[in-house]
């Protein structure tokens, strides 16, 4: 593998653990809280944290645009802070993957949080334990296979991600260049040794973190 193909895999790699990292601790907080608090206006806050997965990957970024870019709602903030913004950089692709991988990781976990037997919970509360012992102590552990998979999936997702990172982070080479864009780039150009590399690499790395998730989602306790 020449060094453009190596900096993509191991850009890729890093923008997807960083997700990964950051989605998993969101993730789990959203999710218990939809799984089990009940508040005004929950399934409205349930579909806005979906919205990324039925949204087409540019509107999402488009999104991502408005609100982060140098001139956007809260991009402009931070640049009249630092002088600094996050478009066009390794950041704004963690940002595009958080986005996108979110909702895999509230749903799974959320759906894995709903199937604890009810009467562990409430054996927990008669024992004096408070809800944070109990979610820390019970709800988690039990739920844990789902949390995996979630973050599993996640990770899976934050690799390939592409629409939204293009619209955030750019095509910059050798510094926001992730795989799916090396893929598209290399294929533009008609450099298709490059390309079928990296197709390859993506497709078994898929494979294998689908085989974890299944392998975690078939008993999700």
């Amino acid at each position: 593998m020449d060094s453009k193909v190596l900096f993509s895999m191991k850009l890729s790699l890093q923008v997807a653990s960083v997700t990964t990292f950051f989605v998993v601790i969101a993730g789990v907080f959203i999710a218990y809280l939809l799984a089990a608090k009940h508040f005004r206006g929950k399934e409205l806050v349930d579909i806005l944290f979906t919205l990324p997965l039925v949204l087409p990957p540019t509107v999402t970024g488009y999104y991502l645009i408005i609100l982060f870019g140098r001139n956007g709602f809260i991009g402009s903030m931070i640049y009249e802070w630092t002088g600094w913004t996050i478009m066009f950089t390794w950041y704004a692709a963690v940002l595009a993957s958080f986005v996108v991988s979110l909702p895999l990781m509230i749903k799974t976990t959320r759906a894995a949080i709903e199937s604890v037997d009810k009467n562990f919970i409430d054996a927990s509360y008669t024992l004096g334990r408070s809800r944070f012992e109990t979610a820390l102590k019970v709800i988690f552990p039990l739920a844990r296979k789902g949390i995996i998979a979630g973050a599993v999936l996640s990770f899976a997702r934050a690799l390939g991600e592409f629409g939204a990172t293009l619209m955030i982070a750019g095509n910059l080479p050798g510094v926001t260049d992730t795989m799916p864009l090396a893929i598209y780039s290399a294929a533009s150009s008609g450099d298709w040794k490059s390309a079928n590399m990296m197709v390859l690499l993506l497709t078994l790395m898929s494979v294998v973190f689908l085989y974890v998730a299944n392998k975690y989602s078939k008993r999700i306790i």
